[in-house]
């Protein structure tokens, strides 16, 4: 598939066969991404593979709304962003998770961005905190890193 054959055909995959996606593939797609463009080059961007079942389930909790699919998904991504390095961690995690989900959909995966960063855990009251901390938390990732997104990856369903 050539690069304007993915663009056409990349969009946001929420239904997955649960089939297992192949190691190989995932490194693919997170050596792409790392050779995203980022301010001065700083390399901010990093990432976080999770493959068990239990912990997906907790993952697609982190949000009332728009989550709940992702604990169908054989493989979840977080694109991370270290602040320490600077200040512009959310446009250069933002270009990585892109180049991430273009890659999975050249090696024929379906994808889904679900934001993290700055969204509640419950749309409606501020109080039960945010999806970030929440994850923070579960995943125990460590200080200075922040979450911009977790990306659902899998072979789509339809």
């Amino acid at each position: 598939m050539d690069f304007f054959e993915v663009i056409a055909e990349r969009h946001s995959v929420r239904k997955f066969t649960g089939e297992p996606v192949e190691q190989e593939l995932i490194d693919r797609m997170v050596s792409a991404a790392e050779t995203a463009p980022s301010s001065k080059n700083c390399r901010s961007s990093a990432f976080m593979i999770v493959r068990d079942r239990d912990t997906i389930a907790a993952i697609s909790e982190m949000r009332d709304r728009g989550s709940a699919f992702v604990k169908d998904a054989p493989v979840v991504i977080l694109v991370l962003g270290d602040e320490t390095r600077t200040d512009l961690w959310v446009d250069n995690c933002a270009i990585s998770a892109t180049i991430l989900q273009l890659a999975a959909t050249a090696l024929g995966l379906g994808s889904c961005w679900v934001h993290v960063h700055g969204r509640p855990r419950v749309s409606d009251d501020p109080s039960a905190g945010n999806a970030e901390d929440y994850l923070r938390s579960l995943l125990g990732v460590r200080d200075g890193m922040r979450i911009l997104c977790a990306v659902a990856v899998g072979y789509p369903a339809d």
